[in-house]
């Protein structure tokens, strides 16, 4: 009678320990449980039970910039560094036109919009300034390294003396309340492996050219001031957040990595990516890694001002479970689909611009998989305002009727239709930022 109890222990204990290694947790110690439990109190907390109030206070904050900035032919040519300045999106108008950024950098902690509006990120911390681009001591880093950096207790906002590329000799375990913040200098992560942020919340990662990235072989690496332990390998996406929340990820560079570009699983929510260029990589963006993990239905996440360029096949995003709101993005390239999913997420996709390649059987900007069309078709997936060019075309599901059916339409603005994509993507990726100018 009593092997029922045990087996019953020991099944959990199972389960446990392969939930952990997936997160290439290898050692299953008490710190790590701390950790997690944690990190899913503040995603609960996070969780927005009304994530359409959230993309209505996105597109009221569109709508107003482009009306105070109307569209001019002088921000139709290239990117400059100097002259007036030309943000051209909410985002980038809340911190980029202050040609003293450099004395105000935690300015940007208050201009993330959408689901992870609310991160701030290293704000109520110090400076601490990475000197040193090697990556050589995973147990005990160096000060003046982003190793280093990131792995403190406190918050702290990061930037960096110099042009530097580092090599992370295996994945960068990012804690809480950090900024990393390449503004003023070309810093590539580039040759190594990947940047994690695990069980943690409130990660700003801004101005960084991640290329290039493989997958880690694992061993003792710090994760803490008071904790390291044993990783199994890693994946080789270029950031993977497992199990976060308030994370945003702005201006940022990123192709060719092994696994994906930015994977977002485990119950990760309060997400905004913003203001990237993607390029050359095949799966791009993952948002929840299995249709059996119901716990990724709290996932909400915005995809707004990015710019999904060339070499690029498939996943911008792949969406399972969650609320995803893809908005005023530039689609010049993909090879399969742009946007796709299985298990009944909801996708609100408004004024993108979706180029279908030339190949006639990939004019489809959506996918779903694993369900016949008698399932998926109860799926919301809506498309308002969107430009679809050279035979494009986005099928809908879900009943549409929208936000005009659950919001008095005196309340509703929409996203700038798909018509102002370029303007407002005009900058995406690292921006060269110079003392005494705007970025």
């Amino acid at each position: 009678m009593e092997s029922r109890p045990t087996l019953f222990f020991f099944s959990l204990l199972f389960l446990a320990s392969a939930a952990f290694s997936s997160a290439h947790i290898a050692d299953f110690d008490e710190y790590w449980q701390k950790k997690a439990e944690v990190a899913r109190s503040k995603a609960r907390k996070n969780y927005n039970p009304d994530p359409e109030s959230v993309t209505r206070h996105f597109n009221e904050a569109v709508y107003k910039d482009a009306e105070r900035n109307v569209t001019r032919r002088g921000l139709l040519g290239r990117k400059r560094s100097h002259g007036p300045c030309l943000a051209t999106n909410p985002i980038d108008r809340c911190w980029r036109c202050n040609k003293n950024w450099i004395h105000h950098r935690k300015q940007l902690a208050g201009c993330a919009k959408g689901f992870g509006r609310h991160t701030t990120g290293g704000k109520k911390g110090k400076f601490y300034v990475v000197t040193d681009a090697s990556d050589d001591d995973l147990v005990n880093p160096k000060k003046g390294t982003l190793r280093y950096g990131v792995i403190q207790d406190r918050p702290l906002w990061i930037v960096f003396a110099h042009d530097m590329d580092i090599r992370l000799t295996e994945e960068l375990i990012v804690n809480s309340d950090k900024t990393i913040d390449g503004r003023g200098a070309n810093v590539q992560i580039i040759g190594g492996a990947s940047i994690t942020i695990q069980f943690v919340h409130n990660v700003i990662i801004h101005n960084l050219h991640i290329h290039d990235i493989k997958a880690g072989n694992g061993g003792m690496i710090r994760d803490s001031e008071h904790h390291y332990g044993l990783r199994t390998r890693s994946d080789g996406d270029g950031i993977s957040i497992y199990g976060s929340s308030n994370i945003w990820i702005d201006h940022v560079s990123m192709s060719n990595c092994m696994d994906g570009l930015i994977d977002a699983i485990e119950g990760s929510t309060a997400i905004t990516i913003s203001n990237c260029h993607f390029t050359r990589h095949n799966e791009v963006m993952l948002f929840g890694a299995s249709d059996a993990y119901s716990p990724d239905a709290m996932m909400q996440i915005t995809v707004a001002f990015n710019h999904f360029g060339k070499g690029l096949v498939q996943r911008m995003p792949r969406c399972r479970w969650g609320f995803v709101h893809v908005v005023n993005n530039d689609y010049t390239h993909w090879v399969m689909y742009a946007v796709g999913g299985s298990q009944h997420p909801t996708i609100i996709s408004q004024g993108n611009r979706y180029i279908a390649p030339s190949t006639l059987f990939a004019k489809e900007v959506t996918k779903r998989d694993y369900a016949p069309e008698s399932v998926w078709k109860q799926w919301t997936w809506r498309s308002e305002g969107d430009l679809m060019l050279n035979g494009a075309f986005f099928v809908k599901s879900g009943g549409g009727g929208g936000l005009q059916q659950k919001y008095d339409k005196r309340d509703i603005i929409k996203a700038k239709p798909g018509s102002f994509v370029t303007r407002l993507t005009r900058f995406s990726g690292p921006l060269n930022c110079f003392p005494r100018r705007p970025c």
